[in-house]
């Protein structure tokens, strides 16, 4: 079993050449965890839509027969008029006009119901998947591997509405060919094996081209997520800017048509061969379908049958064989829909390796020792970097800390550690002398607070935007708006049309975008949401001038004045807030203390602090 908690090895293009013909057919397995996928959903319309395909599977047959009583009650009538009456036939009539609108009802009702429980499945697996992705780890999300899987789910749910149909009436032409062989055999079993010769070919070539579909749409989950991205970049609010400033518009087009173009010749080769091959199978299916019509119209002519059994035949034949090749056609796209579905229990088969204990011990109420960092260290999936290593320090309860050091020394992997977004490699987190791992993650994670450098700027109301700092308490307006007072975001919003109801960002009608340092002021209302014993500002600031900045943690230290907190900021004004500072060189602590302190040691940090003021003077 592999990180990602699945015996499902990646599967290469080379593999997928080789999928046999039982392979595509064990992919059928899936089928019956996607029917309680289906039920699950709604019980109701699952039965409804059974009963009326099973009603409707009558249909053909019973049409075919009043049909040739009608054609024999008539050549009857038209042989001896003066003794026959026309009052059954006109019966048959009305009987055939009743069937007729039954059918056509039954077809329309199993059309909307096909309709309506294939959105509530598409709903409730999208639903599905955002609960699953929401389990799993952070550094599962930074594997390219793992985000084909995703985006491989995320497609079936889209197509999931024609797999639910094909199912349902593969069982309901299954029935209907029971019917139909019945009447076919009771006059000639052999019409029902020269119908077998007729269409088993053409449904080998169907399986065929559907696999190789398969395996193009496989093949292309990386591209096609290249593709969307590239498309994006060249058509978006946020990105719009540098496109224009670094014309980046041509190369983004270039891009574009390269892959597109790509995808485009590949389906087309592959289209081209399909229509050629199913021209020639679909002809050997008519001479087969006119040679049975040949040995009926003998038999008919030779007095055998009647005109009525003629019509019958001929048309339980034409609707066997029509049905029988729908079947195997249909059979084809519903083992490669099971292997795509494939795809979706692989998703579902991913397990978080970041789990809470079976009995998690109780999460400190104040923490009292606070949090103990022994040789930590910790890499990236799939890089040998260490990010940080023989990382050992305290942080008190209480306590406020600065991070300092250059751009990739290990600061925001360690606040991630801090609030168990990672587990580290090596060492342990200790909180009040227990290891991190043995409490509750949601509840850990829930006294911990957290705004980062790269936070999010959400399309919704400013309320909501707020709010995401603790969802939970999303309706609590008080608590919005005492979160925008704490974060200096109060003011900004009381200028706005709508105030906490003002749509942010301009996807939305009525939306109005922010500066950098306004998305801040609202990003940093989502620490104040939650009353978390924990703080960490990663950088939220960075686009306020040095005042705002000094403002923001000035007015964060007040606030946080009976918690731990954790800063990071590249403004020395700011850090010297702090109790004290620890200063990571290449992911390792290269020195711990306070201003003072540290810059009497006239170690790296005093070096960063005096080529910061330098750049002052």
């Amino acid at each position: 079993m592999n990180k990602y908690g699945t015996t499902h090895k990646k599967r290469t293009r080379a593999a997928e050449d080789k999928l046999t013909f039982q392979e595509r057919l064990a992919a059928l397995r899936n089928i019956p965890a996607f029917f309680r996928m289906v039920w699950q959903t709604n019980r109701g319309l699952t039965i409804t839509n059974g009963l009326l395909r099973i009603a409707q599977s009558a249909m053909p047959l019973s049409l075919l027969y009043v049909g040739k009583l009608i054609i024999d009650e008539v050549v009857l009538i038209s042989k001896d008029h003066t003794h026959h009456s026309t009052q059954h036939l006109w019966q048959l009539v009305a009987l055939e006009f009743g069937l007729a609108i039954l059918s056509d009802a039954l077809s329309r009702a199993i059309t909307l119901i096909d309709s309506l429980l294939g959105d509530l499945v598409a709903n409730h697996t999208s639903v599905k998947i955002m609960e699953h992705a929401a389990s799993l780890d952070l550094d599962q999300f930074e594997d390219s591997e793992f985000y084909d899987k995703l985006e491989r789910a995320r497609q079936q749910t889209i197509g999931r509405t024609i797999l639910l149909s094909q199912v349902f009436s593969q069982v309901q032409d299954l029935i209907t060919m029971g019917f139909l062989a019945a009447g076919l055999v009771v006059f000639n079993p052999w019409l029902i094996l020269l119908l077998l010769v007729a269409v088993i070919p053409a449904f080998l070539n169907e399986s065929h081209f559907n696999h190789l579909h398969y395996r193009l749409t496989w093949g292309q989950t990386s591209d096609r997520r290249e593709l969307d991205y590239i498309r994006y970049l060249g058509a978006s609010d946020e990105t719009a800017k540098e496109v224009k400033v670094f014309d980046l518009s041509n190369f983004l087009i270039q891009r574009f048509r390269v892959i597109s173009d790509k995808f485009y010749n590949d389906k087309k080769n592959l289209e081209s061969r399909h229509a050629i091959w199913g021209t020639l199978f679909a002809l050997l299916g008519s001479a087969g379908y006119y040679a049975a019509y040949v040995i009926i119209i003998l038999q008919t002519v030779n007095g055998v049958l009647t005109i009525g059994s003629l019509a019958f035949l001929a048309g339980s034949f034409r609707q066997l064989r029509t049905t029988f090749q729908g079947i195997l056609i249909r059979f084809s796209s519903v083992t490669q829909g099971a292997m795509y579905l494939k795809d979706l229990f692989d998703f579902f088969e991913i397990q978080p390796q970041m789990r809470s204990p079976q009995h998690p011990r109780r999460f400190p109420h104040p923490i009292r020792q606070g949090f103990t960092f022994e040789n930590v260290g910790f890499k990236y999936h799939n890089s040998d970097k260490w990010a940080i290593r023989h990382l050992n320090f305290t942080l008190h309860a209480g306590e406020k800390l600065a991070l300092v050091g250059e751009n990739g020394a290990g600061k925001t992997t360690l606040v991630k550690l801090l609030a168990r977004l990672y587990d580290p490699v090596e060492g342990r987190i200790l909180l009040d002398g227990v290891d991190l791992r043995e409490y509750d993650l949601s509840e850990l994670r829930t006294q911990v607070g957290v705004i980062f450098q790269d936070y999010q700027r959400y399309q919704m109301t400013v309320a909501q935007n707020i709010a995401v700092g603790n969802i939970t308490h999303g309706h609590d307006h008080e608590l919005i708006q005492d979160a925008a007072r704490q974060s200096l975001a109060e003011p900004l919003i009381e200028k706005m049309p709508l105030g906490y109801e003002q749509m942010l960002g301009r996807r939305f009608n009525q939306g109005i975008d922010l500066s950098g340092g306004e998305w801040q002021k609202i990003a940093l209302a989502r620490a104040y949401m939650k009353d978390a014993q924990l703080l960490i500002l990663d950088e939220p600031t960075s686009a306020l001038d040095a005042r705002a900045e000094y403002n923001v943690f000035l007015r964060f230290a007040d606030l946080t004045r009976d918690k731990t907190a954790v800063l990071i900021s590249h403004r020395f004004s700011t850090v010297r807030m702090a109790n004290r500072i620890l200063v990571l060189e290449k992911g390792q602590l290269a020195e711990i203390g306070s201003h003072e302190e540290l810059l009497e040691r006239r170690g790296k940090y005093a070096e960063l602090f005096e080529l910061q003021a330098a750049g002052y003077k």
